[in-house]
């Protein structure tokens, strides 16, 4: 299953999802959506409860039950009851709650609305947008994430017409890109920055955002002109690029006197913000 992790809002509340894409299915952590329905202060405890009584009925909805990995609060990742769309429909009828119907329109907007965006990929920028705004990105940095999500699409389009292939060949050109630019590598960059699976340029500042699209575009441009035939070939050109925009980085450095690459992260930025009482958003 190739599947792709997401949090969806519903009236500001987090629930965890997995897309299947072979499937095209949605999957939503059951403890979120019990939490939600019932604002249960222990939702673990009541879809104990609940998914024992289901068992003894013989619901088919806790048989066919199935588990996948999510992030827990604490950053790790632990295998989670998960339902799809439909038994998420199924297991609202058990749960006595005002939030049910809402609830339920809810859940048929979040599966149409992927399969909208399989037929028109803009709607998934549009929501995208809509999403960093909530959490209180500025309108400037959102700018900047979508047009670098552009870039790197570019990027592994031209990869991919090498002949290259996603998973490990593209993580090591796109750590020879980062090292050669910002003298640090992916998990280097991250652990500066004291993440764990959160995204890397979710958390990045304007400027680092920028030397890195810069790094990106460079290397699309650098294979484009000079061909490489071979993966090693492309290894150099990610060098290249790369260092392009750590020559960009330096004169920065040189002019303002203060370093680029930055420990800064989206959460430190929030939480100053909700300390200073500031309206001031995520730069």
């Amino acid at each position: 299953m190739k599947k792709q992790d997401a949090i969806k809002l519903f009236e500001d509340k987090k629930v965890r999802t997995v897309w299947d894409n072979e499937n095209e299915i949605w999957y939503f952590s059951i403890v979120d959506v019990v939490g939600i329905l019932t604002d249960s202060p222990n939702p673990n405890n009541y879809w104990k409860v609940l998914k024992n009584r289901l068992k003894k009925e013989g619901s088919q909805l806790v048989t066919n039950c199935n588990q996948l990995k999510m992030q827990s609060a604490d950053g790790k990742f632990y295998k989670t009851d998960v339902a799809d769309t439909e038994q998420l429909f199924r297991l609202i009828q058990s749960i006595p709650s005002p939030k049910a119907e809402p609830f339920k329109v809810w859940l048929a907007k979040v599966a149409a609305e992927r399969l909208d965006e399989m037929q028109d990929p803009e709607l998934s920028i549009d929501r995208a947008l809509e999403q960093y705004l909530h959490l209180g990105y500025s309108e400037n940095w959102i700018n900047q994430r979508l047009k670098s999500i552009e870039i790197r699409k570019e990027l592994t389009d031209e990869w991919k017409s090498r002949g290259l292939k996603a998973g490990a060949q593209f993580a090591t050109l796109t750590d020879i890109i980062t090292k050669a630019w910002a003298d640090k590598t992916t998990k280097e960059y991250k652990i500066l920055k004291g993440l764990k699976k959160e995204n890397l340029r979710d958390n990045m500042t304007n400027t680092e955002l920028i030397l890195n699209m810069l790094a990106e575009a460079s290397a699309k441009d650098i294979s484009q002109a000079v061909n490489p035939e071979t993966f090693e070939e492309s290894k150099t050109v990610a060098q290249q690029g790369g260092e392009v925009a750590k020559v960009a980085r330096k004169q920065l450095e040189a002019r303002t006197g203060k370093k680029v690459v930055s420990a800064l992260n989206a959460k430190k930025v929030l939480q100053l913000k909700k300390d200073n009482g500031s309206d001031n958003a995520i730069k």
